[in-house]
């Protein structure tokens, strides 16, 4: 006996290709959509008006001059390792590592900071901490990239598991360089001598690491789109076997492409050391490898793009810290409406890339 069934009342179907400004208006929208949800659960939990709610989000970010720079630090370390893990995803090759290797990165500058003073003259602390941090960050990313293009191995679970081994490495040499004795912190490294830390550039701590950044966006567009290097990127990450058929040697690619990637995280750890914090922990990166992989993905592996998307995130996080702190609310708090607007601006990319059609002849019996 044959059923009846109904067809559906609606269907989704795939995209074509949307115009740029259709496709940021409605991650906009997302965003607007966000805010509004957003600034409605902190209005049921505390009773404030949704208006003050959005202006504590504003003041997170541009309340006072010191919270503006702060927020273009933020923006910079982001955007800084959203850049290092974007030619590996141009090409396929999910490096989902670049916390573990911003962390190496900050390690070996660390060391030097602890263990050259004395040893060498002042001066060339800092670029034998540059040679070192690059260096370590790109063997941290180059022992997963030769298995992979060795013996073709899972680089996705390869890099995350690195990121595990980082951070107990680091987490052993805040215990061997402690101070004091048994706090198992390092605390602030050469404090009185400054030896290892960058310059104060127009007099803002944090402007150096922002140039150094901004320079880094430009050269990296540059290097992907104009470069041979990154053609071949492009290539690999389309078609491996077309890659191979014009003459592209893709394990060589895979290599130095992960090193490049690895490198750029390890001068993330460096800023962090010499220009930010002047100490090293285990969460110094404070997940920055984690969510410049939703900085890429959304900004579709363009660096420019990956400017606005870094600062929509940072912007959003520090406003949901605002909030929680100024209506005396837990971190936790923050944390839930920073995994709201996240939820939304992922969703969005849904709507751009599928729409959702009428069914002709919907209900009617089949």
């Amino acid at each position: 006996m044959n059923k009846k069934t109904k067809s559906p009342l609606f269907h989704v179907a795939k995209r074509g290709a949307l115009p740029w400004y259709k496709s940021w208006a409605i991650r906009g929208a997302a965003l607007l959509l966000a805010l509004v949800v957003c600034g409605v659960i902190t209005s049921l939990v505390t009773g404030e008006d949704p208006i003050a709610v959005y202006g504590a989000i504003w003041k997170g970010s541009f309340g006072t001059t010191r919270k503006m720079w702060v927020l273009l630090q933020n923006i910079a370390m982001l955007l800084c390792v959203s850049l290092a893990v974007t030619p590996a995803f141009r090409m396929r090759c999910w490096n989902l590592g670049g916390e573990g290797q911003a962390l190496i990165g900050a390690l070996a500058s660390a060391a030097c900071m602890i263990l050259l003073p004395g040893k060498v003259p002042n001066w060339a602390v800092i670029p034998c901490m540059v040679i070192a941090s690059l260096l370590a960050g790109a063997v941290w990313a180059g022992i997963p990239a030769f298995f992979k293009a060795k013996y073709n191995t899972n680089e996705t679970l390869f890099t995350l598991m690195m990121n595990y081994v980082a951070t107990q490495l680091v987490a052993f040499y805040c215990v061997v360089w402690e101070s004091p004795k048994g706090s198992a912190t390092i605390g602030i490294i050469n404090a009185k001598s400054e030896i290892g830390w960058f310059p104060v550039v127009g007099g803002q701590k944090y402007l150096l690491n922002i140039l150094i950044v901004a320079a880094l966006c430009v050269a990296m567009h540059v290097y992907l789109s104009y470069s041979k290097q990154g053609y071949e990127i492009a290539v690999v990450g389309e078609s491996e076997r077309t890659a191979r058929y014009v003459g592209i040697k893709v394990e060589r690619v895979v290599i130095r492409t992960m090193f490049l990637s690895g490198a750029l995280c390890g001068l993330a750890g460096l800023l962090l050391v010499a220009g930010t914090n002047h100490t090293l922990t285990p969460t110094i990166v404070d997940g920055r490898g984690f969510t410049a992989v939703m900085v890429s993905w959304l900004a579709k592996f363009n660096p420019v793009w990956m400017i606005f998307t870094s600062f929509l995130l940072v912007f959003l996080g520090r406003g949901a810290g605002e909030i929680a702190t100024k209506f005396g609310l837990n971190h936790s708090f923050g944390d839930i409406l920073t995994g709201i607007i996240l939820f939304f601006i992922i969703g969005s990319e849904f709507f751009i890339n599928y729409e959702i059609k009428l069914t002709r002849g919907a209900g009617k019996e089949e």
